[in-house]
């Protein structure tokens, strides 16, 4: 039985920097954050990087360090009122001791715009020294004055030894009592833990308390067997999210249907949203395989339609075999290139008038004003088509889709050189 209620990992909290693990290139000994601290040159910050990587640890530490005092805010549950109030406290303090308190804030890039303008004043005239943390990138969820008046720092994964240091630590601590723990093996607690140094202490402290034996070995089974469910590193709302998705993707675009599958497992078991995986697909098919494959199109959208109306579990084989189908299907971005160039020239040339024999008549008027005059009716000509301009006068002429090599659109080449001969040389 463990000596005290705290879990493992708090009551191996480190209570100076030389005893931090990990992020040896922010305080290690000569690194540019430690030689900050240790300098006295304490500046406002934002340490971004994913959980369980000592972020809260780091900035209690420089508190600690130059014994300046410690406000702490969740941004979960703390509002503009909180944040003011705290400044003011603040403000308080540095009249009173001459350093400028820490301020940390928990998950910073859930404060909205509001929030973080009101830390502003109080960053900006150093009432306070601001330590934001967060698993998000920064650029996107903190508004630019407030991180334009911080240093950015990105935190790691923990290496494998630097995970086997913090075990090291905790099996030679008093914290389980009597028991004598013998580390084994460590690939599962690793691949449980995912670099969160949170996440391995848990595992641990939950399989040696499941052991009633003094003597506990530490071997892969025996964490496979008391750990059920193998934590996946996965945010829905978090850019490892984002990540995930965009290896999915990538994968899909450059036909490996075997790494497609891969990546949508791993979305189908941290719970992902399926209509998000399917419309995503949506979007790949037109934009990446395009005309090569007009059939892509349809598959994605059935796929879209029969997963909102089927549901999980029996959809993950809908969305298995359209990835496949997706990724094995050959590819062209001719479409989504072809409209991008049109919307650029549209930008750069402005309403250019419409010609008038495309132009459409209704009224008696707009017939007298030539609407419509000299326009030829594709139908009525031989293989319905006839040789036309349709584009404005000034950009005349101009291509936009450039079909890709591939069977289908060498087809829609040879078609489109058989209509208008010189006029599109493709």
């Amino acid at each position: 039985m463990n000596k005290t209620s705290k879990p493992l990992a708090e009551y191996l909290r480190p209570q100076d920097l030389a005893n931090y693990i990990g992020q040896k290139h922010l305080v290690g000994e000569g690194a540019i954050l430690r030689n900050a601290v240790e300098g006295g040159q304490l500046h406002s910050m934002i340490l971004w990087g994913p959980p369980g990587v000592g972020k809260t640890t780091l900035a209690g530490l420089f508190a600690k360090q130059q014994e300046r005092d410690f406000f702490a805010l969740s941004a979960i549950n703390s509002g503009v009122k909180d944040v003011r109030e705290v400044i003011e406290k603040a403000g308080q303090q540095l009249n009173f001791t001459g350093k400028s308190p820490i301020l940390f804030i928990d998950e910073i890039h859930r404060f909205s715009k509001s929030q973080q303008d009101s830390l502003l004043n109080a960053v900006e005239k150093g009432i306070v020294i601001l330590i934001g943390a967060t698993t998000e990138n920064p650029s996107f969820e903190v508004i630019a004055p407030l991180l334009s008046r911080c240093q950015l720092y990105v935190l790691k994964h923990l290496t494998d030894e630097e995970l086997k240091q913090l075990l090291q630590q905790a099996i030679q601590s008093d914290y389980f009592g009597e028991k004598q723990i013998i580390l084994t093996e460590t690939e599962a607690l690793f691949s449980i833990s995912g670099g969160d140094a949170r996440k391995l202490l848990g595992a641990l402290e939950i399989v040696v308390n499941s052991v009633a034996a003094t003597d506990v070995e530490i071997t892969n089974s025996l964490v496979k067997s008391k750990i059920q469910q193998r934590i996946l590193i996965y945010d829905k709302q978090g850019e490892n999210h984002y990540d995930i998705v965009s290896a999915f993707i990538k994968s899909l675009r450059g036909s490996d249907p075997n790494a497609a599958v891969y990546w949508l497992a791993r979305m189908l078991e941290a719970g992902e949203d399926l209509l998000f995986i399917a419309r995503r697909m949506v979007i790949l098919a037109s934009e990446d395989i395009g005309n090569a494959n007009p059939t892509a199109l349809i598959m994605a959208v059935n796929c879209f339609e029969a997963v909102n109306k089927i549901g999980y579990p029996e959809s993950r084989i809908i969305l298995s075999q359209t990835a496949i189908y997706l990724a094995s299907s050959p590819k062209s971005n001719a479409g989504y290139m072809a409209i991008d160039d049109a919307i650029a020239l549209v930008k750069a040339t402005g309403n250019l008038p419409v010609p008038l024999n495309l132009r459409n008549a209704p009224t008696k008027l707009m017939k007298q004003l030539d609407y419509g005059k000299d326009y030829q009716y594709a139908h009525n000509h031989s293989n319905n088509f006839v040789k036309a301009e349709f584009l404005p006068e000034g950009i005349e002429g101009r291509k936009f889709y450039e079909p890709g090599h591939n069977a289908r659109e060498n087809e829609i080449r040879a078609y489109l050189k058989k209509c208008w001969e010189e006029k599109y040389h493709y």
